[in-house]
């Protein structure tokens, strides 16, 4: 055997479940509405800054053409405190299961996000009757300070993002001495900080356009297929494209 032939020769490899990546199966067409986005914020204050800061990414989504929902923590129960039936519950995993993309939101408590942002990631499963809720979905995190400047709730969430599967946005929002930074109606005012906004929410819904109709198959894998015995996704999108490329 010669040294080109050993350096592609995987013997552990099983071929009957391995998917060859092209652009063919890349070319799903995309759903005929708006790119839909499900915003979380994580404090029940009256005047919080995490879901005023939500509700600007809220109007600048409306603006770019997008559909969104914005979930209400209020009266979401502990993890395992409550049956999966519970209202609350079943309207967050329903605008989940809604969504192309989600943007996180949590203020910086103690170094970390706060409980109530956290619970409702919990209540949202890896997976459910074969489903996942959050699975391929793009995903922007942000947060604001009480004080100077700080990443680590971001980085946190980043940290959830990818265990929960989703497609996270390189920008990012941090937003410092958040009470400075909106008037007295709740609106946010002029700043840097609006500008990094305004970036933050146009490049998710690039990317929420970029991945939507073909996230299925962008998260596929290998040992998923095998663990389960079935063939590649890139099959079907494979004779989808086939199909519509022979419909034009």
């Amino acid at each position: 055997m010669c040294e080109r032939e050993g350096m592609t020769h995987l013997p552990a490899l099983t071929p009957a479940y391995l998917d060859i990546p092209s652009e063919a199966t890349l070319s799903a067409t995309a759903p005929d509405h708006p790119p839909r986005f499900l915003l979380l914020y994580g404090s029940l204050r009256d005047r919080s800054y995490s879901r005023l800061l939500v509700e600007e990414a809220d109007r600048l989504l409306r603006r770019f053409g997008a559909e969104t929902r914005i979930y209400d923590p209020r009266g979401l129960p502990q993890p395992d405190d409550a049956d999966p039936a519970h209202p609350k519950v079943a309207e967050l995993r329903a605008a989940s299961l809604w969504s192309e993309g989600h943007v996180w939101c949590s203020p910086e408590r103690h170094g970390a996000m706060t409980g109530i942002f956290k619970t409702q990631i919990d209540w949202l499963p890896l997976e459910s009757g074969g489903v996942r809720p959050t699975q391929g979905r793009t995903l922007a995190v942000m947060q604001v300070n009480a004080g100077s400047q700080s990443f680590n709730t971001i980085n946190q969430l980043r940290v959830l993002g990818r265990w929960m599967r989703m497609i996270t946005i390189p920008n990012q929002s941090s937003v410092a001495k958040a009470f400075n930074e909106f008037d007295d109606e709740g609106r946010m005012k002029p700043s840097p900080y609006y500008d990094r906004l305004v970036d933050v929410m146009e490049e998710l819904v690039k990317f929420t356009l970029l991945t939507r109709g073909r996230a299925d198959y962008l998260v596929d894998r290998y040992s998923e297929r095998k663990a389960e015995d079935r063939h590649p996704a890139a099959a079907s999108l494979a004779d989808a494209a086939g199909e519509a490329g022979a419909a034009s």
